[in-house]
């Protein structure tokens, strides 16, 4: 006999499943709900299946409407398997199921890794309605573990340049020019987002080079004044200006025979373009007010996160230096386009953490590994370094929470999976992380006491922030007294 349609499931199922046929609503809550979700009538045959289910099983609505839940050959049932009989079933002695891992069997036949708890439903008279189930697919979640297993096995085999992290064929990619660019000097321009690890492989090219055992000058271009900048890169001589006290040799002078690493190349003056060329072009200096040229021999790496292009083409950034900077350019990758590398990562910080804190946390919870896992990540490898270390400082256990995480990756929003429509949204749950004293005095000594930094990090406003210190006896700053 061929299984009912849903048109026919009042007929076969009288009762619960016509009512969650006609209920609007219900209908809506069953389709949005992320996880699979299941109800069966007071015979224990399916009255409802959502498309979670079908996704996670492989069986449609028609295909398993009217069948008992025994089709799926769930392993875990009170402790042993699924019963022959309906009337047997623990739930209906029970009342509920407590969320419990357990297999289940896709249609196709493979074992399927799941969380499933169970409900009875009952009416006013308690009388018992049917029963609904919940199943949370694990594969995902047990696949990332494996491979952070397998991450913490083989860190000393893997790939890694001066702590560059990594085994994704992008960033394979990224080791190789790294390594065809140290077997010459040709001036580097390395792009990639805020806190893709610019730094890093600046300074990987510089350890593998020929230069290796010359000095590594690291110069952040926009953090000085274009006149300080000047003076920081070529030097000065005594009298130059006012405040120039005695002669200085600049940072070009400084990495003589080595590597000059110029960071934020964006962010230079017009004025600045013009004398770096001369320096690309001539390999020669001149100092603040003096005429003498002077030769240098260095290797010049620079990097930015603009798209120097882009500034080229509106008239603000020089053409002939732009292509005097990328003879050989290196592309670092967002790590949201590197999520696999994101396991590895966590374990390296949890471990790097664990020596410096001597804590023995081990990992994340499934929860906390989610977010990590659905995360933009806006900030990059340096905004998870940042968010480990967060929850290093109010992690209690040996296992990372949702609880532990920053504020704006526990409040983080983000859209279902194979969900084309910007509704529904899964949202988590903004939890504000417990607050101490300790745990006070250490963010504000982290932040410097500065109470808006501490107010975003803690997820605290900074009326309550202050409220604490009063009431701890915290002074305004580290020096008063309270």
């Amino acid at each position: 006999m061929a299984p009912p349609t849903l048109g026919q499931i009042g007929y076969y199922m009288p009762g619960l499943a016509q009512e969650i046929k006609e209920n609007e609503l219900v209908k809506m809550l069953l389709e949005s709900i992320g996880d699979g979700i299941f109800i069966l009538n007071d015979t224990g045959r399916i009255a409802a299946w959502n498309p979670a289910m079908e996704l996670i099983t492989g069986y449609t609505q028609d295909e398993v409407l009217n069948q008992s839940c025994r089709m799926l050959n769930f392993n875990k049932c009170f402790g042993k398997e699924c019963p022959s009989g309906y009337q047997e079933c623990g739930i209906f002695k029970h009342g509920k199921v407590d969320p419990t891992e357990c297999m289940l069997y896709h249609k196709d036949g493979h074992p399927i890794n799941v969380t499933k708890n169970a409900r009875v439903i009952l009416d006013r008279n308690q009388k018992i309605l049917g029963v609904i189930e919940a199943v949370t697919n694990l594969t995902e979640i047990k696949n990332i573990r494996l491979k952070m297993e397998e991450a913490t096995r083989r860190l000393g085999e893997l790939n890694r340049l001066q702590g560059i992290i990594g085994k994704s064929q992008v960033m394979q990619n990224v080791y190789s020019f790294i390594k065809a660019s140290a077997a010459s000097d040709a001036t580097i321009l390395i792009q990639g987002g805020s806190g893709t690890g610019k730094e890093l492989v600046a300074g990987a090219i510089h350890t593998i080079s020929h230069r290796r055992d010359k000095p590594f000058i690291i110069v952040n271009c926009s953090a000085l004044s274009e006149n300080l900048f000047e003076s920081e890169l070529f030097g000065h001589v005594k009298g130059a200006y006012t405040g120039a006290i005695k002669t200085r040799i600049g940072r070009f002078e400084e990495a003589s025979q080595g590597t000059i690493f110029l960071d934020e190349i964006g962010e230079i003056s017009p004025y600045i373009q013009v004398k770096l060329l001369r320096v690309l072009q001539q390999k020669e200096i001149e100092r603040v007010g003096e005429s003498t040229k002077r030769k240098i021999d260095i290797r010049i790496i620079t990097a930015t996160n603009k798209d120097l292009n882009t500034l080229v083409k509106k008239g603000v950034y020089r053409e002939d230096l732009y292509y005097r900077l990328k003879v050989f350019p290196i592309y670092l990758p967002l790590l949201e386009n590197r999520k696999e590398d994101i396991p590895l990562l966590i374990n390296h910080f949890i471990k790097k953490n664990n020596q410096i804190t001597k804590n023995k946390v081990k990992g994340l919870s499934r929860q906390a590994l989610k977010i990590f896992m659905d995360y933009p990540w806006p900030g990059n490898v340096r905004e998870l370094a940042n968010a480990i270390e967060h929850a290093f400082v109010l992690c209690s256990g040996r296992e990372i929470d949702i609880n532990d995480l920053p504020v704006e990756m526990r409040s983080f929003t983000h859209k279902l999976p194979d969900s084309p429509e910007q509704v529904p949204q899964e949202t988590t749950t903004l939890i504000r992380p417990r607050l101490s004293r300790e745990k006070l005095l250490k963010f504000l000594t982290e932040c410097k006491w500065n109470k808006a930094e501490v107010s975003r990090r803690t997820g605290f406003s900074r009326a309550s922030i202050w409220k604490y210190m009063k009431k701890w006896d915290i002074p305004l700053q580290p020096n008063e007294k309270p």
